[in-house]
């Protein structure tokens, strides 16, 4: 069975935001709505700073907190790992948007949360992600953990990598290249 993950790549990122304009076409999302987003971070003090510029979105944890918190079942865990909401048993309470350590949740104009999908439906029609495939740098690589032939898993065996906010123990499936 697949474990979807996805690498982002701080090296090769330069912040273009083309993987948001991706997502938002691909998925139609409304104004205001955003499954992914760009963040720049700056560390150090002057003169010795250090910038580090990130596209992020769902981490599509192991263990989702969203999941757990969710009284519907609406957020659910689907194929390959994924977290998802079912729209039509949402009720917007935003228990999810709450639980969730990465804040990549938002309420849609008709009222259900969205998020990012991994989209799941390009890649059962074997197509990467939207995001994935409009990075001008190839920052992003979308894959299967389980396939150890996999350019993900080729990547994260050498390369160092961390996660965001480990210490919330979700086990978060968006690994950030360093």
């Amino acid at each position: 069975m697949s474990r979807y993950a996805m690498t982002m790549d701080t090296r090769r990122c330069v912040g273009c935001s083309a993987c948001v304009i991706a997502c938002k076409t691909e998925n139609a999302l409304p104004a205001g709505g955003f499954r992914d987003w760009v963040r720049t971070e700056t560390r150090g003090t002057f003169p010795n700073l250090a910038m580090e510029i990130r596209s992020e979105r769902c981490n599509h944890c192991e263990d989702p907190p969203c999941v757990s918190a969710c009284p519907t079942g609406a957020s659910h865990v689907n194929r390959g790992g994924a977290v998802l909401v079912n729209r039509t048993k949402c009720t917007g309470c935003k228990a999810c948007m709450a639980a969730c350590p990465y804040d990549s949740r938002y309420v849609h104009p008709e009222g259900f949360v969205d998020k990012c999908t991994f989209c799941l439906h390009r890649v059962v029609r074997g197509k990467g992600t939207a995001c994935a495939s409009a990075c001008p740098t190839q920052a992003l690589t979308f894959g299967d953990l389980n396939d150890p032939r996999s350019e993900i898993s080729k990547l994260l065996g050498s390369r160092r990598h961390k996660v965001s906010r480990p210490e919330y123990g979700a086990r978060p499936q968006l690994y950030f290249l360093l």
